[in-house]
């Protein structure tokens, strides 16, 4: 490939990274119900460039969902294989900068439907993997069951993130939906670390007792 047609396939990408972006944060703010117009409006683009590089709203949705679950991977893993107070530090710090991707995520959660469904999904795929990179790192302790372990945690996660905002109220303006996400972070980080560090139970009698009643409990530590 020649260096003009590099830079034209460069050019080419990064306007529908472009065009991505500014969907996730238009369907976040506004719902699914925006149209390819306003879309295309935020992104500084006709509407036909959205249609040229995404095919359809669906297929610009889809690749919302991809980028959205690519990021949440990407910084998951890296917090459960590094695992250090410098780099929870530096996720800190970086909040607002995913507050679009978030909002974008609790939008497609409310709505439901095939998309989201699959959504949630993919979000527990990914995060069976990198909690297996973390036991694999040494961070994250083995389970007995991790494939049920990683659907517990991440219904968990996604319930609780859309029940505190539903309580606390959902502005979906950009700049205050930032601000709520520091104050949710902020607010449950030091109770979820806590948990997660030093546990919650001073023994394992429950689980023991409980795995009794399995009729044919998991390979692994009984």
């Amino acid at each position: 490939m020649s260096a003009s047609n590099d830079e034209t396939a460069a050019k080419a990408g990064a306007t529908a990274d472009r065009i991505r972006d500014a969907a996730i944060a238009r369907f976040g703010q506004d719902g699914f119900g925006a149209g390819l117009r306003a879309v295309a409006a935020d992104a500084d683009v006709t509407a036909g460039l959205v249609v040229h590089h995404f095919g359809s709203k669906e297929g610009l949705r889809k690749a919302c969902d991809e980028h959205v679950l690519a990021v949440m991977r990407e910084q998951k893993t890296k917090a459960l294989t590094d695992g250090t107070a410098g780099m929870l530090m530096a996720q800190m710090a970086e909040l607002e900068h995913y507050a679009p991707i978030v909002l974008y995520l609790m939008r497609s959660l409310q709505t439901g439907g095939e998309l989201a469904a699959t959504l949630i999904e993919q979000m527990t795929e990914d995060a069976d993997a990198y909690l297996a990179a973390g036991e694999a790192a040494g961070v994250v302790l083995p389970s007995r069951d991790r494939a049920a372990r990683t659907r517990y945690l991440a219904y968990q996660s996604a319930g609780g993130m859309l029940l505190w905002f539903t309580l606390h109220g959902s502005n979906t303006d950009p700049e205050e939906f930032r601000k709520s996400f520091r104050r949710y972070v902020e607010e449950l980080a030091p109770p979820a670390l806590e948990l997660f560090t030093q546990g919650l139970l001073v023994d394992r009698s429950m689980l023991d007792a409980f795995l009794m009643y399995v009729p044919d409990p998991p390979a692994g530590e009984r």
